[in-house]
């Protein structure tokens, strides 16, 4: 098999990276030769499992490529937060030195703490990653909000990313969790698996589950184009879900109604041409006696379209609130917006950290949540 030039530059660097915690960290700890030697064992170890374990989907096996994923992702877990702990001692030795207080002290219980303080992020991360996503109330005001909608509720659950190390159980425990909270509508805004529709139909089962007294909606993120759109689109609407694509609907709830419209995700037409991410096209035809006009979209920057055609209010998700440190740094380079409620010109825009996770099963700083939205009057 021929490996692509990316594909060993990709090997070389995270060796080199690896190599570099092994250098900075191994010799200054006061341990034997030989947990010295099984520390450098692991670190190679590792620098093969991530990208075998991003590589696992191509494995015919399932349980053998669920494993290897599950070793992967733990691997890369732990590997950030290495890197980073390793890195930032550096910073501080450096600071250290410069001010004139650099000792072998430092040295020495910095090494330490390096490693330790890795694994007890990752620790805890994996909990937090783990555990069922806690429900986050967020009341969003609305001036002229009817009062047949004062206290209108969406139920918000985003980034699931049901797949290798997210199943059946891990979904069932969220729909009921939402179902709990008896919500007015449902929205599912996009990011909901990491894989085909062969092969993770038995475990988003659940979603036909969700009750929401006007329905549930769906919307498309990146991730269901990496993984065949058009399959998910008509699975999940076989499973009783709406599914929102550049339209709306218009929910009489009292003596007023809500305008509730959804948009593909804002990469579709590099999949799809035809599934291009419109706002604009999502509220053409609106009737104009609509009191709230809300709409579904898996990234924060569908937000400046969005306030352009008229909506008030936005739900996404997408960022995971940059699912754990220091990530949250980086997404402000995509995405306008990283987590929680903001406002833009007339329009609020409330991002969710998402309900599951991608990639390693750590949250650290950046807890899931599912979000119930309540419409306020102003």
């Amino acid at each position: 098999m021929r490996i692509r030039g990316s594909t060993l530059f990709v090997l070389a660097l995270l060796g080199l990276l690896h190599f570099y915690i092994g250098w900075r960290i191994l010799p200054a700890l006061p341990i034997a030769v030989v947990w010295k030697a099984l520390a450098s064992a692991w670190l190679a170890a590792s620098w093969l499992l991530i990208p075998a374990g991003m590589l696992a989907h191509s494995v015919s096996n399932r349980v053998n490529a669920d494993r290897l994923s599950w070793a992967g992702m733990l691997a890369l877990g732990l590997f950030s937060s290495l890197f980073v702990s390793t890195l930032l001692r550096d910073i501080f030795l450096a600071a250290l030195g410069v001010l004139g207080w650099y000792s072998a002290d430092a040295v020495l219980w910095s090494a330490v703490a390096s490693p330790a303080l890795a694994g007890l992020a990752t620790l805890i991360g994996f909990f937090n990653a783990r555990r069922v996503a806690r429900v986050v109330q967020v009341d969003v005001p609305i001036a002229g909000l009817p009062a047949a909608l004062d206290g209108f509720t969406i139920a918000q659950i985003s980034d699931i990313h049901v797949g290798p190390t997210i199943k059946r159980g891990y979904l069932d425990a969220i729909v009921d969790r939402v179902n709990a909270l008896k919500p007015d509508v449902v929205a599912v805004t996009g990011d909901l698996v990491d894989g085909s529709v062969h092969h993770l139909a038995p475990h988003t089962a659940p979603l036909a589950r969700l009750q929401g007294r006007h329905g549930t909606y769906f919307v498309t993120g990146n991730h269901e184009y990496y993984s065949n759109a058009h399959a998910w689109i008509a699975e999940v609407r076989r499973l009783g879900l709406r599914v929102l694509m550049n339209e709306h609907v218009v929910l009489p709830h009292g003596d007023a109604s809500l305008l509730l419209a959804g948009v593909t995700d804002y990469t579709a037409h590099y999949f799809d041409p035809s599934h291009r991410s419109d706002p604009h096209a999502a509220i053409a035809g609106a009737p104009g006696d609509v009191g709230v006009k809300v709409l579904l979209a898996h990234q924060p920057r569908t937000s400046a379209a969005a306030a352009d055609a008229g909506f008030d209010l936005q739900l996404s998700g997408h960022t995971h609130g940059g699912q754990f440190f220091p990530w949250n740094f980086f997404v402000p380079m995509q995405q306008p917006y990283v987590a929680g409620l903001k406002r833009l010109r007339n329009m609020w825009v409330y991002v969710s950290r998402g309900t599951g996770y991608w990639g390693p099963p750590k949250r650290f700083g950046a807890p899931s949540e599912i979000t119930r939205v309540r419409l306020t009057r102003a």
